[in-house]
C-alpha cells in the first residue's frame, strides 16, 4: 500500500493511525517499522501487506508505483487516491 503526506507531522499521523487502528480493531501488529518523519518515508511491515507512507516529493522520486505497475490494483470503498 502506498500513500502520501504533505508534511512530516501528517506523515507521522498517518503511520500512527494505521498502526493504531490495525492494533485496536483487528489485533494486528507490524513485524517491523522503519523510517521516521524526518526521512520523509515510513514503512510498516505486516508481512502480507507492506505500507509505505511517503512525503509527496519522496514518493515521486522513488516512483514505487512504476516499480509495482504490473501488480493488481485494489479499490477500497471510502478511500480516495
Amino acid at each position: 500500500m502506498l500513500c502520501s503526506a504533505t508534511s512530516e507531522p501528517q506523515l507521522k499521523a498517518i503511520a500512527n493511525e494505521i498502526e493504531t487502528r490495525l492494533r485496536e480493531d483487528h489485533s494486528i501488529r507490524p513485524v517491523a517499522i522503519d523510517g521516521f518523519p524526518a526521512s520523509q518515508w515510513i514503512v510498516l511491515d505486516y508481512l502480507q501487506v507492506i505500507v509505505h507512507v511517503f512525503h509527496r516529493e519522496k514518493r515521486d522520486f522513488y516512483s514505487l508505483v512504476d516499480l509495482w505497475s504490473d501488480a493488481p490494483h485494489l479499490v477500497i470503498d471510502g478511500v480516495t487516491a
